[in-house]
């Protein structure tokens, strides 16, 4: 939450992905739910810097607290995606193999 993405991942990856490789998880799917994970983050309630980054362009009328209430709807949205790509990788996956 009070990192940018890029930051985030350049701190854990490289210890979370020999783990994942060890399990024998597939680094495709992996990126994908990281990548979902981190837009999750970026909207998130109290440091979401994507809705300061929306605060900033928009009216001064608006409230930053107006902000993240409409945000709330996309970031359920996004948590169902995240349990879909969770539960079926194949969701992910579907491209990547067939291009294989």
């Amino acid at each position: 939450m009070f990192l940018d993405s890029i930051g985030t991942m350049l701190l854990t990856l490289p210890f979370v992905i020999p783990v994942v490789e060890g399990m024998g998880m597939d680094l495709i799917w992996f990126g994908v739910v990281v990548v979902k994970l981190l837009e999750i983050g970026l909207v998130t309630p109290p440091l979401g810097m994507n809705v300061f980054v929306i605060n900033s362009v928009v009216t001064k009328e608006i409230k930053v607290h107006t902000i993240f209430f409409g945000v709330m709807k996309f970031l359920v949205a996004d948590f169902i995606i995240l349990g879909l790509i969770v539960a079926f990788p194949i969701i992910s996956l579907l491209i990547p193999n067939a291009m294989s």
